[in-house]
């Protein structure tokens, strides 16, 4: 089933032969912010293989040095990302053609020998006593640094995907224009302390090789001030008080002792010190409320997770001032939060904010394959994040820049960071594995003090976890431990997301028993393995198939028939080829099995859409179900919330942003208050993730025939439901005639009538059985599968269909209404509601209120959905289900609405 994309490998023998992009030197120089304190990013480089640019780092470094022929690629740009941007590869993630680039042709591997990164800056004239700083922000894997035809460090120096160093660059730099080199080594995550993919996806071509988080030029006076940071302490249970206390490290550039004004505004409280500084010394410049009362503050503004309440933010800023004139100024914006864990009696962990116990619900971060860094799509993710309901990112690895945890605080998501599993970063925790040098250990403290001093002025992020599949040797630990302890790290420090620990941390309290492949809806209530009890730090039940407009983007029509005919095919979009999920055989068994045989590629889908809907709904649900049990659910991690890549597997929104079957039922899952059905038990259970009281709430419970005719009815009333609670209103009848394949149709609407919550279940009588006995890590098998093979046996429904746009000032809020006639044979299951602009193409991102909805005759639901506003022509209401033919509706156009009128779903 293999494909051979020879247009591409042609590329790959153009690119050796001859550059496809043409730079010319010193075109493109970056003019640098003369103002003390200011960061000035490098904005564009030329990069080429020193297999072609084989001249010294003295002489691509001076002025007049020709790039003709080399690559103009972004600041951020991985070599793979640049030769992308320059168009080198084309349909890159179509079907294997990524193949075409990690095999080496006639002439070599490209990514095995170095990279130069080039470019000019432009330096204005400066103050006597000012100083130019060259900071790199992480390099993959490492990087020799030249300035105007002198070595500033060297590649043993500048290692690392992570460590932020600064160098002063003074005595090379001069008014005009600059020239800055990097000499970039190779990275091999295997080998070096950078970053790896496992079976995430397949390994980018150049490992990631370059300066993925930028290089930036400072400009400061003789005194430079560092890593501002404020630590809080909050009064516990009431909130009223808190006490600040203000750090920021001031360094001394000059060879001549300095006398320097350090002065601050922090929530609107001044600071003041002076301090002196001997030659080339360093001072960590403190203010507690010892120092400054007034550094204790009642009723501060409280940086609360989504659901819980609002995000704000407070902000410092501080300056250093020597003889009379500014030398520096740093900022940082933070909040007021206090995070706190325990264990639980069962030896979970159990993480508090504010005093509160809190429910962890989220999903495993990927950034893009190749580190690409686009602003507009990461929030857009967060978006996502918050319109699914979730309030966890857990980023293994792969650390994201600050704009990230910019973002987890503005949104109120709450971050787990942490070091990734396997390759070089586990290599020492392994039986067998390769202890690490001193000079890995150095970069690993690098790692850990730079990422500490990026992380802990934001409330969103609440721990770290210093090691993923095991927890790090004793030695690495305590180094660990101890580099956190030294910058003032404020959060829970965890040993691993698997069930182990160290002397410094105590036992991690999470566990790692999968599954990662398929397993039925019911297994989440289990009280074994990966059911919901403990905190599950990275589990799902495997594939998630996007929908069908996507499938097709991504793979060739032999992969498009392998996926739904020969599920024992190996799918290059499913993992790598040595892990046990580059088949999906077992989701594909599953599938034939509970909704029948699929008959062609969009029935498959169809099936598939229905199947992860429900059971990443119940994986969301039973830890739910479980949060105030004996033995307690403490959180889960969805594994993944998206990928780097077009994947058919661990997502809950593919890599086109195109929310389908798994995306909506975890939004249902976690809507804020719920109302659902539980698995083992038959119960139906209301959930509030929120801190406030609910009163008077109302419950319609319908068990259904597979004819839609009602074989149970009951309706509650006057209920009140307790924040952060769940509570158990009664269990299901076990009803003696239900057809095979029946519904359970759920209603939650509050005192006043408006709807809370709707939830629809289709069952089976006849259970999957699972055989706990032969479970691995990876999944438990079933003997016996539920049957739902009815569900083709429903006839064709079509549903009546109306649609509004209304233009906002911050984009557009399309409305859909959908009705299914009272007059209507049967249900209309599963609609599916898309939105097409003019062009033909999918609306996307896209956020919805609901989506994938069920009806019986006579009923109505109102959606709505918002998009970017994009052109003057109206865009198409798309419906389809599975038993709903697909329809085209145009929206009309409402009137326009302010601004402040927007409610996002």
């Amino acid at each position: 089933m293999r494909i051979v994309f020879k247009p591409l490998l042609m590329a790959m023998v153009a690119l050796v032969s001859a550059p496809l992009a043409l730079a010319d030197a010193g075109s493109e120089s970056t003019q640098v912010h003369e103002r003390a304190g200011s960061i000035t990013a490098i904005a564009h480089w030329q990069i080429q293989s020193s297999d072609k640019a084989q001249q010294s780092g003295a002489e691509i470094s001076k002025a007049g040095f020709s790039t003709d022929g080399w690559y103009s690629v972004s600041g951020r740009a991985t070599v793979m990302a640049g030769l992308l941007e320059n168009g080198t590869y084309k349909d890159e993630f179509y079907s294997d053609n990524l193949q075409a680039v990690q095999v080496p042709d006639a002439s070599g591997n490209l990514f095995v020998n170095p990279w130069w990164y080039r470019t000019e800056f432009t330096l204005a004239e400066t103050p006597r006593g000012a100083h130019t700083l060259l900071r790199t922000n992480g390099m993959i894997a490492s990087a020799d640094v030249w300035v105007n035809g002198h070595l500033v460090a060297d590649h043993a120096n500048v290692a690392g995907a992570y460590p932020v160093h600064d160098f002063d660059v003074t005595p090379w730099v001069r008014a005009g224009s600059n020239v800055l080199a990097l000499s970039v080594h190779p990275g091999d995550p295997r080998r070096s302390l950078s970053i790896g993919w496992v079976d995430w996806n397949p390994t980018p071509p150049d490992n990631n090789m370059g300066p993925w988080r930028g290089v930036d030029i400072v400009q400061t006076g003789p005194v430079a001030l560092r890593f501002p940071h404020v630590t809080s302490t909050l009064s516990l249970p009431d909130l009223s008080n808190v006490a600040l206390a203000v750090k920021v490290e001031a360094q001394n550039l000059d060879a001549v002792a300095r006398e320097t004004t350090i002065t601050g505004v922090v929530a609107g409280v001044s600071l003041h010190k002076t301090i002196h500084l001997a030659p080339n010394e360093t001072q960590t410049v403190a203010f507690t409320p010892r120092t400054d009362a007034a550094l204790n503050l009642s009723h501060p503004k409280i940086w609360w997770p989504i659901g819980m309440g609002d995000h704000p933010m407070y902000s410092l800023q501080m300056t250093a001032t020597v003889d009379g004139a500014t030398s520096d100024k740093v900022e940082a914006r933070f909040g007021i939060r206090s995070v706190t864990s325990q264990l639980t009696k069962q030896g979970y962990r159990q993480f508090f904010v504010n005093g509160k116990p809190i429910l962890i619900r989220g999903g495993g971060w990927a950034p893009d394959m190749f580190l690409r860094d686009d602003p507009k799509r990461m929030e857009a993710e967060f978006r996502y994040v918050q319109n699914l309901g979730l309030n966890t990112i857990r980023s293994e690895g792969k650390l994201e820049n600050e704009r990230f945890y910019d973002l987890a605080d503005r949104y109120g998501i709450m971050i787990l960071a942490g070091w990734e599993c396997c390759d070089k970063w586990e290599s020492a925790a392994k039986t067998g594995g390769s202890p690490w040098s001193a000079e890995d250990e150095q970069v690993a403290k690098d790692s850990m003090s730079s990422e500490a001093r990026l992380l802990r002025n934001h409330p969103s992020v609440i721990g770290f976890l210093i090691g993923s599949d095991n927890a790090p040797p004793a030695n690495i630990a305590k180094m660990y431990v101890d580099t956190l302890h030294a910058e003032d790290w404020p959060t829970p420090i965890v040993a691993a997301a698997s069930d182990q620990g160290t002397a410094e941390t105590g036992p991690s309290g999470m566990k790692m028993a999968g599954p990662y492949a398929w397993i039925p809806p019911a297994y989440w209530y289990a009280d074994k393995l990966g059911g919901a009890f403990g905190f599950d730090s990275e589990v799902s039940a495997g594939a998630d198939i996007p929908r069908l407009e996507d499938l097709t983007r991504m793979l060739s029509p032999q992969e498009l028939e392998a996926l739904w005919r020969y599920p024992q095919v190996r799918q290059y979009h499913a993992s790598a080829a040595w892990s046990p999920f580059s088949r999906i055989d077992d989701f594909d068994t599953a599938l034939a099995a509970r909704y029948g045989a699929p008959k062609n590629l969009a029935d498959y889908v169809a099936k598939a859409q229905l199947e992860n809907y429900d059971n990443v709904r119940a994986q969301f649900e039973a830890f739910n179900a479980h949060m105030d049990a004996e033995n307690p659910s403490t959180g889960v991690i969805y594994w993944m919330l998206n990928n780097a890549w077009p994947s058919l597997h661990w997502h809950l929104y593919d890599y086109f942003m195109n929310p389908a079957g798994a995306y909506f039922g975890a939004k249902k899952a976690n809507e804020p208050v719920h109302i659902q059905y539980s698995y083992d038990t038959r119960a139906i259970l209301l959930v509030n993730q929120t801190l406030t009281d609910e009163h008077g709430l109302q419950v319609t419970i319908r068990m259904r025939n597979l004819d839609g005719s009602v074989r149970y009815e009951k309706k509650l009333h006057g209920i009140d439901l307790e924040g952060n609670h769940t509570r158990q209103l009664e269990t299901l009848p076990a009803l003696g005639d239900l057809s095979r394949t029946y519904f359970v149709e759920l209603e939650l609407v509050s005192a006043d009538e408006k709807p809370v919550s709707r939830n629809v279940y289709w069952l089976s009588t006849q259970p999957d059985t699972l055989d706990w006995a032969h479970s691995n890590w990876y999944l438990t098998p079933v003997t016996h599968y539920a049957d739902l093979t009815a569900l083709q046996s429903l006839p064709g429904e079509k549903t009546e269909v109306s649609a509004t746009i209304e233009h906002e000032d911050r984009g557009n809020v399309v409305t859909v209404t959908l009705t299914l006639p009272a007059w209507s044979k049967s249900m209309a299951l599963f609609q599916h509601v898309s939105i097409r602009r003019a062009d033909g193409n999918l609306a996307l991102p896209v956020l919805w209120s609901d989506n994938d909805v069920t009806l019986w005759p006579g009923e109505s639901l109102t959606l709505t959905a918002h998009i970017a506003e994009e052109g003057n022509a109206p865009p198409v209401i798309e419906v389809s289900g599975w038993n709903v033919p697909t329809q085209s509706v145009p929206v009309s156009v409402a009137r326009r609405k302010d601004a402040s009128q927007e409610k996002t779903p």
